[in-house]
């Protein structure tokens, strides 16, 4: 704290302050290289870890709803009039599978359409032995009165039906056309519906998406393909992987936030839709491995970038760096080490403190001569 002052043998200062000791073989450290006594190492909890090489990935988190997925939902709505007899499924949420009943109903339009179909055919069977040309006009009708029935949407079961039996039904059952849990249902018994009326809308949740809604300033870092961790509110004991399979064209103008679609397995049906999620998306930055350290392991003065170099057990050498991206706790050494160097991680504050302290004293030297006036002898 005062005048720089050496002594060949320990001594206390004016205030009682040891001297601090210098070795002989510091002279050939670099300069603020500290040797530390291993009591002290244990003391201060010094910490050391290698610097590797690995892929950056850094962590996208965002906030998100369960949402159906539009290519497993359907509806059901029927392309004639008519009025529902009976209704067979006729709860929300009921689970329900491919070709099971949902509800009876009576069309006197479809009946009308059947039994066009069935003359049809009868005249076509009358003119098995006609000439060419009845035969080919009469083929022409039923072919016609066929394409009508299928443009009502009817089941293939009941047009075999039909050409098997000759027989009218009085109601036609429909039935659902994939496996999943009835989401809506305006379907009532005895109720009338018209052409295009939706009585059922059914979704498969055996796969569901995650709409997440991620920064602006993140968007670059997320593309189809990458990894997702989900947690849910309703669980919170459990995690979920998902896949990133679309990053939606528009942005929020309110929230600086577009939409993420994340596709997430859902077979025990615990995922809802509407529910609330957060989600970290794995993003790697770049494709080749880079160097890098902790980012404890680096010492910022705003400035200037420093990390303790471990030369052997005890000494610890401080490294200018040049720093890259940061991810996921760690830290890109572009310059200054190489993979394999061990550094500090811990307690590294205290030793670069008595680096500068001993770099600062190896900097004081004596005062050059004065300098010969003119007229005097040197």
């Amino acid at each position: 704290m005062g005048l720089p002052d050496t002594s060949p043998a320990p001594k206390k200062d004016s205030m009682g302050m040891d001297y601090i000791p210098v070795y002989e073989d510091e002279a050939r450290q670099p300069a603020g290289t500290v040797t530390v006594s291993p009591e002290r190492v244990q003391m201060l909890g010094v910490r050391t870890e290698a610097a590797a090489e690995r892929t950056m990935t850094r962590s996208i988190r965002a906030v998100g709803t369960i949402a159906v997925d539009e290519r497993r939902l359907t509806v059901v709505a029927p392309r004639f009039e008519g009025w529902i007899q009976k209704l067979l499924v006729n709860e929300t949420g009921q689970p329900v599978r491919r070709g099971q009943p949902l509800f009876e109903v009576y069309s006197p339009e479809l009946a009308a359409a059947e039994q066009e179909y069935v003359i049809a055919r009868q005249a076509e069977g009358a003119m098995a032995h006609a000439d060419p040309a009845m035969r080919s006009g009469s083929s022409g009708i039923a072919a016609a009165a066929l394409a009508r029935l299928r443009n009502f949407d009817l089941p293939a079961e009941e047009v075999a039906r039909l050409r098997r039996t000759g027989a009218i039904g009085r109601t036609l059952t429909l039935t659902s056309p994939m496996d999943g849990v009835v989401l809506e249902k305006t379907a009532l018994q005895g109720m009338r519906f018209a052409p295009g009326d939706a009585l059922y809308r059914i979704a498969d949740l055996s796969t569901v998406w995650l709409l997440a809604d991620v920064f602006e300033q993140d968007l670059g870092l997320v593309a189809p393909g990458q990894e997702a961790s989900i947690a849910m509110t309703a669980y919170p004991d459990r995690r979920l992987a998902g896949k990133v399979t679309f990053v939606y064209p528009t942005l929020n103008a309110a929230t600086r936030t577009a939409r993420v679609r994340i596709e997430i397995p859902n077979p025990e049906q615990l995922l809802k839709p509407d529910m609330y999620a957060t989600v970290e998306i794995a993003a790697l930055l770049g494709s080749a491995p880079v160097v890098a350290v902790p980012d404890s392991a680096v010492l910022d003065s705003g400035t200037r970038q420093v990390v303790l170099v471990e030369r052997s057990p005890g000494r610890y050498e401080p490294r200018a760096v040049q720093t890259g991206r940061r991810a996921d706790g760690q830290v890109e050494i572009r310059q200054g080490i190489r993979a394999g160097d061990r550094v500090v991680v811990g307690a590294n504050f205290l030793i670069d403190a008595e680096s500068n302290l001993r770099a600062a004293l190896q900097a004081f030297a004596a005062p050059p001569p004065p300098t010969p006036q003119e007229g005097q002898r040197p």
